[in-house]
Order: structure tokens, then C-alpha cells, then sequence
């Protein structure tokens, strides 16, 4: 994308293609304008053309620029933090709101994408939570435990019946969550795009959003071409933020991930490697997941950035780890390899505010941004439809926070990431 085949990799060599788009050139009024084409922006225009509203999303870039055309597309249930911790962090009526809707947040992508055709490669056998030693296992016996005390179905799987499903036997156990499931998640994107601009909502590419400013009781929204005068504004841009908010960036570290896609695999390795089609992760520390595209392509990936010497430590590592973990794959061939920027929050939870008299945010999904950035979508669209009111939200409102020593966590993190992966193999 933007001429960068290192930005979406295999998911734009496969996704269908974007909706037709164009810069915004002259002036608009609209009752919603959103900044950012992504999971969150597309899914609250959706919604909020769905229930009658007028509404512009602007991105400086393309529709799924940022983490959403960019992730390893699984549909997770839940944040990365253990159930039990939500309650405790944001107390008991938010955590356990949070907890079911994030619970139900995958059946809730499977929802539009059945209801608005979209073309993404489905799957919806679950996703496994691989365990790495006896450490692993306990940690996901524990987070099996408090999601069975909420009724989630999870089972936690032995090292036996891992090895089945996963085509390895480098596992102590699996957690088998099957409320989730993978997609293509540019094609999902571009897909929510379309389906919101058929129901009626303006979709802007190209557009930067340079400030905004109050026009009598209403919001002009600046670009280089054109303005949009708004009652709302939504910005929806997490760990891609610029202008004109810079306290969404402020808050949040960037943790750099990568993916990298083999050729397809004959038919006969697909039937020994993830035969059920579930996406995978590990419990180590820096960690590493995996899952199959429709054609059969194994698509790796693990904390770190695809710049400078990151290229060839990254990609020889991902090789030592494929054969390691798949020893029946026998030499590695790669097609493609992208990466991207992970938003974190210092509780890994995500925040919800109001950066000024109707204009809302939520920012740092923290690696969780396909199930959660589509629901937090449609629960802004109802909050501003008046059907939620701020007392009914996921979260509590909270201000924007300003991590310390940012810029050196990040240089730590991909740094720290090429030493781990410059002679390590993944078990």
C-alpha cells in the first residue's frame, strides 16, 4: 500500500479491492465525522448510517492503512489481561460490562459479515492459546478457570490433543477458545467500508486531518482541500494518531509486529498443519503467532519491525522457528512480509475519552483490534444516537495519559527484538 509492500503484505496481494474513494475537495456537513478507516471508524459509520445519521470518515491514508489491514487477523474474545483483572482495574460494574461485551465481540464480526457479505476467509473453529512449558500451562489453566466462572466456552486442551490440532508437539497445552476465529483483515475492512458507504456514509481517503475548531455550537473539521462542519467527532486513529489530537498518541507505546507468509502448502501438509483452520499464539514473554489463509499459506509472526537489519534478522528467525515448530515442512520459502504498529496502554487495557464537548475517542486496543475496534465502533454510533448514555459505556470516561519514557520503550522494543531473535529459536 502507498507503494510499500512491506505495509499489508500477503492481505493486500488477496483482499478484494478497496471500495472507489477520493479526496475530500469540497466542503461538507454532516451530523458524524470520523477520523480514521479502520475496524472502529468503519464499524460507528456503519452503524450510524444504519440508523439515519449523515456521516464522513476522512484517512490521511488508504482504508486500512493502519493496524486494521496490517494484524494477523484473529478474532479474539477478551482483552490480554486475565478476566479476573478487569474488575479489579476498572472496578466491578465496568470490568464485567467490558468482560461481556468483549466475551461476545467475535459473534458480533461474524454478524456483519454474514449480514453484509462480506469476502474476508472466515474461519470460525476458534483460536488456540499455546501453552510453552509447564509456566504456559498454569498461566492458562488460570485464564481457562475465570472465563469457564463466566460461562465463556473455553476448554483447555492437553499436550496430546494440542499436538492434534496444531501439527506440533512443542506444546505443554492449548486453551481453545471457541467464541473466536481468523479472517483477512484488510479484506474484513474494506468490506465494512463498502458496507457502509452502501448504507449511506461518505468515505474519504487521501484526507488529512490537519485541527479542529468550534464553529458556533458545531465542530469544523480542517483538511488541505475542504472542511466538514459536524454536530460529533470520533477519532478513530489508536496507535496511528497524528494530528489534530496528539494526546492519543501520547499515551500510548508502539509495539512493532510482524508477519511473514509462506507459499502455499501441498494439500497433504495443510491436513497435518492446523487441519481445524484455528489461529494460534504462545505464552512466551515475546511471542509468536501463526494460522492459515485460505490457499493454504502459513502466516508467522512475532514481535519486531521489518526496517534497517530487522529484515534479515526477523525473516531468518521466523525460518529457524517454522522448522522448529514444523519440522515436516522441510525448507522454508517466504512470498510475503509486512508488519505494523501495536498501540499499548500501560494496563493493556483500552481507554475510552471525551476530548472535548462531542468529540470521543477510544484508543489503545493493544493487540486486540478486530472484535473489540468493531464493537467499540457501533457503541459510539449508539452513544451518539442516544441510545447508550456515557453511564451505560464499556469503560469510564478517563483523560488522556502521557506514557513515560515512550520514545525509549519503543526503541527498546524493537531494539530488544532483534537481539532475542538474532540466534533464538522459538522453543
Amino acid at each position: 500500500m502507498l507503494n510499500d509492500d512491506r505495509s499489508h503484505g500477503l492481505w493486500e496481494k488477496t483482499a478484494p479491492p478497496a471500495p472507489e474513494t477520493q479526496r475530500l475537495r469540497s466542503d461538507l456537513s454532516v451530523d458524524v465525522a470520523i477520523v480514521g478507516a479502520g475496524f472502529t471508524g468503519l464499524s460507528a459509520a456503519l452503524h450510524l448510517a444504519e440508523a439515519g445519521a449523515k456521516v464522513a470518515v476522512l484517512d490521511a491514508a488508504e482504508i486500512g492503512f493502519g493496524g486494521s489491514g496490517r494484524n494477523v487477523g484473529l478474532v479474539n474474545a477478551g482483552m490480554w489481561v486475565m478476566p479476573d483483572d478487569l474488575p479489579k482495574v476498572l472496578g466491578s460494574l465496568h470490568g464485567e460490562r467490558l468482560l461481556q461485551l468483549l466475551g461476545d465481540a467475535p459473534k458480533s464480526v461474524f454478524h456483519l459479515v454474514d449480514k453484509h457479505g462480506i469476502e474476508c476467509e472466515l474461519e470460525r473453529n476458534g483460536t488456540l492459546h499455546c501453552a510453552v512449558g509447564e509456566s504456559g500451562l498454569r498461566q492458562l489453566e488460570e485464564r481457562t478457570r475465570q472465563w469457564q466462572a463466566r460461562a465463556a466456552d473455553v476448554t483447555l486442551l492437553d499436550a496430546a490433543e494440542t499436538a492434534a490440532r496444531v501439527g506440533s508437539g512443542a506444546y505443554a497445552g492449548s486453551l481453545l477458545d471457541r467464541r473466536a476465529g481468523t479472517i483477512q483483515p484488510l479484506a474484513y475492512v474494506r468490506g465494512l467500508a463498502r458496507a457502509a458507504m452502501a448504507a449511506g456514509a461518505a468515505v474519504h481517503t487521501d484526507t488529512r486531518v490537519t485541527a479542529t475548531e468550534k464553529s458556533g455550537d458545531r465542530w469544523l473539521v480542517r483538511t488541505p482541500e475542504a472542511n466538514v462542519t459536524a454536530d460529533w467527532i470520533i477519532m478513530a486513529t489508536n496507535a496511528y494518531t497524528t494530528a489534530p489530537w496528539p494526546q492519543l498518541r501520547a499515551e500510548i507505546v508502539h509495539l512493532p509486529y510482524f508477519n511473514f507468509a509462506t507459499k502455499p502448502l501441498t494439500a497433504n501438509l495443510r491436513k497435518s498443519i492446523l487441519p481445524e483452520r484455528q489461529g494460534a499464539w504462545d505464552t512466551k514473554e515475546i511471542l509468536s503467532s501463526f494460522r492459515m489463509d485460505k490457499a493454504g499459506r502459513l502466516v508467522f509472526g512475532s514481535v519486531g519491525a521489518l526496517r534497517g537489519t530487522g529484515m534479515a534478522v526477523h525473516r531468518a528467525w521466523a525460518a529457524r522457528s517454522i522448522r522448529k515448530l514444523f519440522p515436516q515442512l522441510g525448507e522454508i520459502e517466504f512470498e510475503a512480509g509486512w508488519y505494523g504498529k501495536i498501540g499499548m496502554t500501560s494496563d493493556h487495557l483500552p481507554r475510552f475519552h471525551v476530548l472535548a464537548p462531542k468529540i470521543i475517542s477510544f484508543n489503545g486496543y493493544n493487540g486486540r483490534g478486530i472484535a473489540p475496534g468493531t464493537v467499540f465502533g457501533r457503541v459510539l454510533a449508539e452513544h451518539i444516537t442516544g441510545t447508550t448514555t456515557t453511564d451505560e459505556l464499556p469503560l469510564p470516561v478517563s483523560a488522556p495519559g502521557d506514557e513515560k519514557f515512550r520514545s525509549v520503550k519503543e526503541g527498546y522494543y524493537e531494539a530488544g527484538s532483534q537481539v532475542a531473535h538474532l540466534v533464538g529459536n522459538r522453543f
